[in-house]
């Protein structure tokens, strides 16, 4: 019996998931075949369609997964409705999950991305209530591309050298 979320579908999923991020790695997404993925990890076809539509559904799948990790590191701050400023979580986080990173800035997700960890009341007051889009679209953006750099390095710098790199980009507006 299939059920939802048994633990040998579950143990499947993850199989499936890990293998595709694994291909990911030296082919792009178009270069991957169901086939080749269920060869990677032993299980059937009728298995990974069981689970996924097809590879696209797998790809959106994994996007959705590392989203909700990211979400959960600021949970309280979303819940509580104040921002920590805290990006040294997220770099630990990157640096323990480089492989899942890399797969979700290869498969173009980054664009996609809501900011969840900017501060627009201080924003507000550094930039005088103007253009608060145009800042937000900024430090997505510088942001994304120092972690992509970092990644690509293998993450040689700490956590804590990447979360002085972005708080010193950050300094002296009007604090």
């Amino acid at each position: 019996m299939n059920v939802k979320n048994n633990r040998r579908r579950r143990e499947s999923i993850e199989r499936i998931e890990k293998a595709f991020i694994e291909l990911l790695q030296t082919r792009e997404l178009n270069e991957i075949s169901v086939s080749d993925l269920c060869k990677i990890c032993e299980l059937n076809r009728s298995t990974f369609y069981a689970n996924y539509v097809d590879l696209y559904d797998l790809a959106d799948k994994v996007r959705v997964h590392l989203e909700s990790e990211v979400n959960h590191l600021y949970e309280t701050e979303r819940t509580q409705k104040f921002n920590s400023n805290d990006y040294l979580r997220l770099f630990r986080h990157i640096q323990e999950n480089q492989l899942f990173y890399r797969t979700y800035f290869k498969l173009g997700y980054d664009n996609q991305y809501e900011i969840q960890f900017y501060d627009t009341e201080q924003a507000k007051q550094d930039f005088n209530n103007q253009y608060i889009d145009y800042h937000m679209e900024f430090f997505k953006s510088g942001l994304t591309a120092i972690i992509k750099r970092w990644l690509a390095g293998g993450c040689r710098e700490t956590p804590e050298e990447m979360d002085h790199i972005v708080r010193s980009e950050y300094q002296g507006r009007g604090r």
